[in-house]
């Protein structure tokens, strides 16, 4: 299953709405995670909703400060991820300065929009000294700021859990040396949907990680939801960082009806 991305609707399950058309950063601060559930400053259940930008280097066009101005004024988004393409030509491993310019273009609009804004390593394969690197100098750079959320593996297409945790736990503990509370969004076997697999086994001994799940509606019907559903139910902790109503090769009708079950079911 191959992923084409164009903007994809994110939102954060759980309750709690985070007021559309303010800074949401202003009201609800530092985000920390609660057993299963997403915290603001005032320990008030939270719920993010946005958008993800496509990747970077297939549509660097959109990575500018309009962009956000326009997500966060008109549709009232308080979250946007960046899907910084790691691998494939003019990516983040071959062009990193080029790179890393759209990147700071985005991050910095969204800290001044006063909006959460993911940094995703946008990987469906482990690479792990190149993450590493990544990790380090966007912790570095940005981990003072409670606007920044990472989100260290995109999609692991074919890693078992045992290497995407080995992997995961890695990463996190470089990002902890350095910023030692923004959140940490942990990738889940086979495109994030096996976090079933996740949920027997966690990664231990760090606050505020959650897992990734991720879907598409006219693909992943009610048995992915249990297997979501079973994984809170264990304690584990989920975030939607991407979805859509399509087909989860990037094709084919948009399927209103179980988009709705998805929605209903997040809510």
């Amino acid at each position: 299953m191959k992923v084409y991305h164009v903007l994809f609707i994110s939102l954060l399950m759980m309750s709690t709405e985070v007021s559309l058309f303010s800074q949401p950063v202003k009201e609800h601060g530092q985000l920390w995670v609660d057993g299963t559930k997403l915290k603001d400053k005032h320990g008030n259940i939270t719920v993010l909703r946005g958008m993800s930008y496509g990747w970077h280097n297939w549509w660097p066009r959109f990575y500018n400060e309009g962009t956000v101005k326009w997500f966060h004024e008109d549709w009232g988004c308080s979250l946007l991820r960046l899907a910084i393409g790691a691998e494939p030509d003019s990516g983040y491993i071959k062009q990193p300065e080029w790179s890393r310019e759209l990147l700071t273009k985005v991050v910095d609009a969204a800290i001044k929009e006063g909006i959460y804004v993911i940094i995703d390593w946008h990987s469906h394969t482990v690479k792990l000294n190149e993450a590493t690197t990544f990790f380090t100098e966007m912790a570095h750079k940005y981990g003072k700021h409670p606007n920044v959320i990472y989100e260290i593996f995109n999609e692991p297409e074919k890693a078992s859990w045992p290497e995407i945790k080995a992997y995961s736990t890695e990463i996190i503990a470089t990002i902890r040396k350095i910023d030692p509370v923004n959140i940490i969004l942990v990738g889940t076997p086979r495109w994030d949907q096996e976090v079933n697999i996740a949920a027997d086994d966690p990664i231990t001994g760090y606050k505020n990680i959650m897992y990734t799940l991720h879907f598409y509606a006219a693909t992943h019907k009610q048995w992915l939801r249990d297997k979501a559903d079973y994984a809170v139910k264990k304690g584990l902790p989920l975030f939607v960082s991407e979805c859509s109503s399509m087909f989860a090769n990037g094709n084919g009708k948009l399927d209103y009806p179980e988009m709705q079950n998805w929605i209903t079911w997040m809510e």
